[in-house]
């Protein structure tokens, strides 16, 4: 189907994987509040602003086919788990110096997503796809072997989010009212963190007239407004090119954590990045084959 309009496109989806690939900036600014403490306000301020949100960008009809399928309720709640688990191990990452780990979680999760769909879902793996996820394999084993523990911050950031899309797969339901419906879900437990940590940055009445607190409060728009130019990027863009443009993000990432932020790129996590490099690139020609083959 030819794209309505691909100028557009791009531009909504630059932005979007912009966006997320300088999230650390924003983490880094607030990096003196604990990152549990960052999460339950992302969780509190996306569950307010993503509800406004809904009652301008209208998604009609989307309750009432939540209310008739109850089950989607209970998978978004699972899903809701695992974005928190995500969002959690992300803002941990970027506020203690293992910016490269976190993108190099981010490389392997297109990759994590094929594994996925042939472990779960049952679907047949191409041979160049086999390839992909070979030499995404040797790079996380060399790390291990280099290292001498996983890059447990990457795998769980690519496994959280795989399974994050996998499960979601099974909730038909639009990225916006499904955001919202997640954090809505978290927002019980996030009231009761407060309320059971009185000592929390957040918890002090002079904490609220820093400006450390209305970062906390950006956190909402933070993670709706990319979400938000994806979607509309994907209405104008076909998928496989966004699923091209998303290796910007860690592209990001990875440039901040060294170039910014002083991180060392040791010769071994730069081997284990080569791999990696390597298994999205016979990825991204597979797809593009595939596609050229279907149209």
């Amino acid at each position: 189907m030819q794209a309505a309009n691909p100028r557009l496109g791009y531009i909504l989806g630059l932005t979007a994987y912009i966006i997320w690939g300088l999230f650390p900036l924003y983490f880094k600014a607030i990096a003196s509040v604990p990152a549990v403490e960052i999460i339950i306000h992302r969780v509190l301020w996306s569950a307010l602003f993503g509800a406004l949100l809904l009652m301008v960008w209208k998604h009609p009809g989307w309750w009432r086919e939540l209310r008739e399928n109850p089950k989607r309720l209970a998978i978004l709640a699972l899903s809701g788990t695992l974005i928190a688990a995500n969002w959690l191990t992300y803002v941990w990452s970027v506020n203690n110096g293992r910016m490269l780990e976190a993108s190099l979680g981010y490389y392997i999760n297109p990759l994590i997503n094929v594994l996925l769909g042939m472990l779960i879902l049952g679907e047949r793996l191409r041979r160049m796809q086999w390839v992909a996820v070979g030499l995404a394999t040797i790079g996380v084993a060399q790390q291990v072997w280099q290292v001498g523990s996983l890059p447990w911050v990457s795998l769980m950031l690519a496994l959280s989010f795989g399974f994050y899309g996998l499960i979601r797969k099974q909730a038909p339901v639009k990225a916006l009212p499904g955001l919202v419906v997640e954090t809505w879900m978290l927002v019980p437990i996030a009231i009761a963190w407060l309320l059971f940590n009185p000592t929390a940055h957040s918890a002090q009445a002079e904490f609220w007239t820093t400006s450390e607190a209305w970062w906390l409060v950006a956190a909402g728009p933070v993670t709706l407004v990319p979400l938000v130019c994806f979607n509309a990027a994907a209405r104008h863009l076909p998928y496989t090119t966004l699923g091209f443009l998303q290796y910007l993000a860690p592209t990001l990432v990875l440039l901040q954590a060294v170039l910014l932020f002083g991180e060392h790129l040791s010769s071994a996590t730069l081997m284990a990045f080569m791999f990696i490099w390597a298994g999205l690139a016979v990825y991204s020609i597979d797809a593009w084959i595939s596609l050229r083959r279907r149209n």
